[in-house]
């Protein structure tokens, strides 16, 4: 199934209508489903999440647009329910973080191997060892609080090893902040890149800050917050990438359109025939949402949505094991640190950083005592006892 940005119009924003039974649907299993059905769930549950959020930030800023936002905005959240909801009880809190860390990783990977701007491809590289290493800090204590084994959510897709440590991921404000892509000049893909990673990376956050306090252990609730607060840099450093000089409008376009782009990547790669159809429904809305927005564009801008889209959907990210370029990335460039807006070797990181991380660790990493001694291997702890 070929799509045309510029011509699609999908199902009108009338015919968008739910019922509470079609919102709550059975769940994927969490050992019986392909690990990369998980996947697409997390990663297109944050989309939708960061679509609701611009809709309200737009709605306080461009009062001719709020009534087409309030109206999309209900069924995108809805959407956002539906999908959410399709993760099972059968996760526990745990469990759903190590599904999230693998979506960072995954779908990072890919994005940097197909982003033509090698500047912006080398800080989806820089996050992604980053998020690599959350990944074997959260495994060692599902190892300890809960004595599973990891690898039944990842399913081998993703290697259970440290990346760049935690504990020297913090940075100063200002070591957080990217050059932006230009609105102009940058590739299509390159925007739907930049908020498709800031989405996920968004949601990320909001689930750690949300779940962390729910543990009684210490440790927990410490590692929790300490990659939370690498979260918030990552969500610092992926908007940053953002051109700021795009309208309110031209962003709602880039918005509606990177959810087309991934509903139908999802569409093309599901495994699961009950979720295909959720991700083929959703697909179908947001083509009439960007139908609609494309009116929009023209009524309020004058001007041709051919100058933000084109006709020809990008190829759709690939839902498989990037483990190969991941161990390549970790080998070469694990030392690397941010000064400015430009990734260094650690030997050039500015003394801001290192004082700010110096008084964070002062009292002791979470992420370093969590893993003290720690070495992924199958089976975990009740294999061993």
């Amino acid at each position: 199934m070929a799509l045309n940005l510029l011509q699609d119009k999908g199902i009108s924003l009338d015919r968008q209508r739910f019922t509470w039974k079609e919102l709550i649907q059975p769940p994927i299993s969490k050992l019986d489903d392909d690990a990369f059905t998980r996947v697409r769930v997390i990663l297109m549950n944050g989309i939708e999440m960061e679509a609701l959020r611009f809709s309200h930030s737009c709605a306080r800023m461009n009062n001719d647009l709020r009534l087409p936002l309030a109206k999309v905005r209900r069924v995108e959240h809805h959407q956002a329910s539906m999908v959410n909801n399709l993760l099972g009880a059968d996760h526990s809190t745990l469990e759903t973080t190590i599904g999230y860390e693998q979506v960072a990783i995954e779908v990072t990977a890919v994005v940097a191997q197909n982003e033509p701007d090698e500047y912006l491809a080398q800080l989806y590289r820089f996050g992604m060892l980053e998020d690599f290493d959350h990944l074997y800090r959260y495994t060692a204590l599902l190892d300890r609080l809960e004595g599973k084994d990891a690898n039944n959510i990842l399913q081998s897709y993703t290697d259970i090893v440290p990346g760049r440590p935690t504990s020297v991921e913090h940075r100063a404000p200002a070591d957080d902040l990217r050059e932006h892509y230009n609105r102009t000049q940058a590739a299509f893909i390159s925007k739907l890149h930049a908020l498709t990673i800031l989405s996920s990376e968004q949601q990320t956050h909001n689930f750690y800050m949300n779940v962390g306090p729910l543990y009684a252990d210490p440790v927990a609730r410490q590692l929790y917050a300490e990659i939370a607060s690498i979260e918030e840099q990552h969500v610092t450093q992926y908007e940053s990438m953002i051109d700021p000089n795009e309208t309110w409008l031209e962003k709602w376009l880039l918005h509606e359109a990177t959810e087309v782009y991934n509903y139908y990547g999802c569409v093309q790669q599901e495994s699961d025939p009950h979720v295909k159809a959720i991700w083929e429904r959703c697909l179908d809305y947001e083509l009439g949402h960007l139908e609609l927005v494309r009116e929009l564009f023209k009524k309020y801008e004058r001007r041709d949505p051919a100058e933000v889209l084109p006709a020809e959907l990008p190829e759709p990210i690939n839902y498989a094991s990037q483990r190969e370029f991941v161990r390549k990335v970790l080998s070469e460039e694990v030392d690397l640190r941010a000064r400015g807006t430009q990734i260094v070797d650690k030997s050039q990181e500015g003394r801001e950083s290192q004082e700010y991380r110096e008084h964070m660790n002062s009292s002791g990493s979470p992420s370093e005592i969590v893993a003290a001694g720690y070495q992924w291997s199958p089976g975990a702890e009740l294999v061993r006892s």
